[in-house]
């Protein structure tokens, strides 16, 4: 059993653009499961604060973020359209630094954007995709109510190898 450890939680700020997009490209690194790769987010600093900035004013959308010693280890987002039809549907995306699996982080990411999602008035479907190779997350996904929709054959490709993705909903 890993040790325990202490984290702080809350939601992201401007300021925090750069270590944001430290943690999310050195994450991509570490495990195939990512959509992004060694090409990293293509976003400069500027433009993910500006990004960051935008979601206070956002009624559907928002980034979580996990922290070690003021480290940011992890985040969680939802992110939603701002089209009247589709407004309500939110998409989740959880990413952890690979050293600090095990401490159940992507656990504190999940009920804090969760929590966050059913105070929201606008979101009430939270749909993500996860390739089916990654067992871990897609246990967390159902253990918080996540139920499987469909897997999308060659959904991905990692090193030239096609994977299937399990694209899965929770409603709100």
């Amino acid at each position: 059993m890993r040790e325990k450890i202490e984290i702080g939680i809350r939601e992201a700020i401007p300021t925090d653009a750069k270590a944001l997009l430290n943690c999310l490209e050195k994450a991509a690194l570490q495990t195939g499961f990512m959509t992004m790769g060694e090409e990293g987010s293509g976003l400069t600093v500027e433009e993910e604060s500006r990004y960051i900035a935008k979601l206070y004013d956002s009624p559907n959308n928002c980034l979580i973020v996990a922290l070690l010693d003021d480290k940011i280890i992890g985040m969680a987002s939802i992110h939603a359209s701002d089209k009247p039809k589709i407004n309500h549907i939110g998409e989740l995306g959880i990413v952890v630094d690979k050293e600090y699996w095990g401490f159940k982080i992507g656990t504190e990411l999940l009920e804090e954007v969760l929590r966050w999602a059913e105070d929201s008035e606008t979101i009430n479907r939270i749909e993500l995709k996860v390739q089916q190779r990654n067992e871990r997350a897609i246990h967390l996904y159902e253990k918080y109510g996540f139920e499987l929709e469909g897997v999308m054959q060659r959904g991905v490709r990692d090193d030239g190898e096609f994977l299937p993705v399990c694209m899965m909903s929770k409603l709100i």
